[in-house]
């Protein structure tokens, strides 16, 4: 039997993955020419850590890891290639959940209800609209800024539950990720063998009501009711600074153009005075942290040399280059493309 250790405390503000989220990463970066032992220490990771599936991991360091693992390696879409070799049975008890579920349908369900026990300080959905259905994924803590790799890899563990059921041909409608598109973005849609949009409000896959009925082949309800009560077991939420969990509502509202305040209270599930209240409370200024969010970002865009300007001011929601341009110099003192020179230079 697996030993199992405890989350942190309930009260802890850094959210948690479970340890089995990075099953055969260590072999996977030595594949690409990596090695894993400097990644994680660049990225804050005990490698002995990623030994207990049940351990829980900081979601921060999780996140750093693939992305260190990209750059040590060179493999810019490390996390998209990682994610499509990732199999179901890899991903642990929420992995085992939705293999044992008796119809695929029901697979979906639990995989998006049971995720954020898997991965705390995440918001994981299932959505119907216009006759497609949406499996949302959105990390909800807006101190994780770097984290395109996990966004990518997430999105191929998700398909490949589709393709244990269904075969591997088999393909969703659209795949949606929130972060801008990378230097090859022909690769994704190879991977997914779907059309790709970048820049989104979250990461989603995109497919139709059909053959949600089909039985999953490893359906088993005695161990399915066992599965659930391990996971909760082992789970217990981490609760985000209500700052943290405010940027990353802003940071998905970003490329929508102007940050509304009714927009992130509705998504805070506040109303607007009861989010006025607790902004005044904890002496957090709504617009400032607007401008603190687009600044993390437009860093964050501004070193990766193949987005061009223009693009990464309609991504932080500003509807004219010139009107980043000035609030970036207000911000540092130089312009964009001064930043990203001596950004690249270093």
């Amino acid at each position: 039997m697996v030993p199992q250790r405890a989350f942190p405390d309930s009260t802890a503000s850094n959210p948690v993955v479970l340890a089995a989220a990075a099953h055969g990463a260590v072999d996977f970066i030595t594949a690409h020419g990596g090695d894993p032992e400097r990644v994680a220490a660049v990225a804050g990771v005990d490698l002995q850590q990623l030994e207990i599936p049940t351990d829980p991991v900081d979601l921060r360091g999780y996140c750093g890891l693939f992305e260190e693992a990209a750059r040590q390696t060179g493999e810019d879409n490390f996390g998209l290639w990682y994610g499509q070799q990732f199999e179901p049975h890899m991903l642990g008890l929420i992995g085992f959940i939705a293999l044992a579920s008796p119809t695929l349908g029901e697979a979906v369900k639990n995989l998006a209800h049971y995720f954020p026990l898997h991965q705390s300080g995440t918001r994981t959905q299932l959505l119907a609209h216009d006759g497609l259905l949406y499996l949302d994924y959105q990390i909800l803590d807006g101190r994780i800024v770097n984290r395109r790799q996990d966004a990518e890899l997430t999105m191929g563990m998700f398909a490949n539950l589709f393709r244990h059921c269904l075969g591997r041909a088999w393909t969703p409608e659209e795949v949606h990720l929130e972060h801008a598109a990378p230097q090859a973005p022909e690769e994704h849609e190879h991977a997914f063998r779907a059309p790709i949009f970048f820049g989104r409000g979250s990461n989603r896959l995109v497919f139709r009501n059909a053959h949600l009925e089909r039985p999953m082949p490893g359906a088993d309800p005695r161990l399915l009711s066992l599965l659930r009560a391990s996971l909760t077991r082992v789970a217990q939420t981490t609760q985000l600074a209500f700052k943290d969990r405010l940027a990353g509502e802003i940071r998905a509202h970003l490329a929508a153009g102007d940050v509304k305040f009714s927009d992130i209270a509705a998504a805070l599930k506040m109303s607007q005075s009861a989010l006025a209240r607790r902004l005044e409370d904890e002496n957090i200024g709504f617009a400032k942290l607007v401008e603190q969010v687009r600044r993390e970002q437009a860093r964050l865009y501004l070193a990766q040399r193949h987005i061009a300007v223009s693009e990464i001011a309609l991504l932080l929601g500003y509807s004219e280059v010139s009107a980043f341009s000035r609030a970036f110099k207000r911000w540092e003192g130089i312009s964009p493309n001064q930043f990203r020179g001596a950004a690249l230079a270093g």
